[in-house]
């Protein structure tokens, strides 16, 4: 039943968020676009449809990783856009990050707040480059992520723009497929780098395939705990509260 509630026409996404993208930059009189790529599937979706709007001129992808990363991701992303592997700049963040982390002196063990010092840095320098080059940012975030409130605000979150913000995670995966996005990026665990061997899955305690049906029957058709659990999910009540416990994040700042 997951699978069949989630289904989506991958030609009609592709029309409906290419007609965004070129809205968005006509209104703003923008045409550079700049690109966190981590070689994750969202990034790698996210720019195969910005390459079918933009030619490769006017697509600033930008690695930016805390780790050392030895995979291919980020370029066979780039390739599988059609966008030469010399448009991408890349540069690592861990002298800025460690030096804010130092200050702060963030133990070692706080891994969250370690990963927000980074995801932080990683929308900075976002934002500088598309100042300098006069460009609007593209965000990679999805519906799933976004319900669940799995994402530093002020860092991850930030964007001029969310092209696939209204597909769950398992609908990304459908589009990548469509759009022919390497076997080895839609394989790869989904994370947020921001520790060693760090998963979202591993930190959700359930995997997006279990958590997508879910959020949809609760948000998107507004049944009850109880009747999303009549249906067979057996995780239903992790998941909303997972979501539940993170839906502040939806409402900062309050305000007066």
């Amino acid at each position: 039943m997951g699978d069949s509630l989630l289904s989506i026409n991958p030609e009609e996404q592709i029309k409906k968020i290419t007609s965004f993208i070129k809205d968005t930059l006509g209104m703003q009189n923008k045409q550079n676009v700049v690109l966190g790529l981590s070689g994750g599937v969202d990034s790698s979706v996210s720019l195969n449809l910005l390459a079918r709007v933009l030619g490769p001129d006017n697509i600033h992808p930008v690695s930016l990783p805390y780790f050392e990363d030895k995979s291919l991701d980020t370029e066979e992303a780039l390739k599988g856009a059609g966008i030469p592997s010399n448009y991408l700049t890349s540069l690592s963040i861990k002298q800025m990050a460690d030096k804010i982390i130092g200050e702060l002196k963030i133990p070692e063990e706080d891994t969250l707040r370690r990963g927000n010092v980074m995801t932080r840095v990683r929308m900075t320098v976002l934002y500088d480059m598309a100042k300098k080059l006069d460009a609007l940012v593209c965000g990679t975030e999805n519906r799933s992520e976004k319900l669940l409130g799995y994402y530093t605000r002020f860092g991850d979150e930030a964007s001029d723009f969310e092209p696939i913000l209204h597909l769950y995670k398992t609908q990304v995966y459908e589009l990548a497929k469509y759009l022919s996005v390497p076997v080895s990026i839609i394989n790869k665990p989904p994370s947020a780098n921001l520790w060693e061997n760090q998963t979202d899955e591993g930190e959700f305690g359930f995997s997006y395939k279990e958590a997508d049906p879910v959020l949809y029957l609760y948000f998107n058709e507004k049944k009850s705990l109880e009747e999303i659990e009549k249906l067979g999910f057996a995780n239903a009540k992790k998941i909303i509260e997972f979501a539940k416990n993170n839906s502040y994040k939806h409402h900062t700042p309050y305000k007066t």
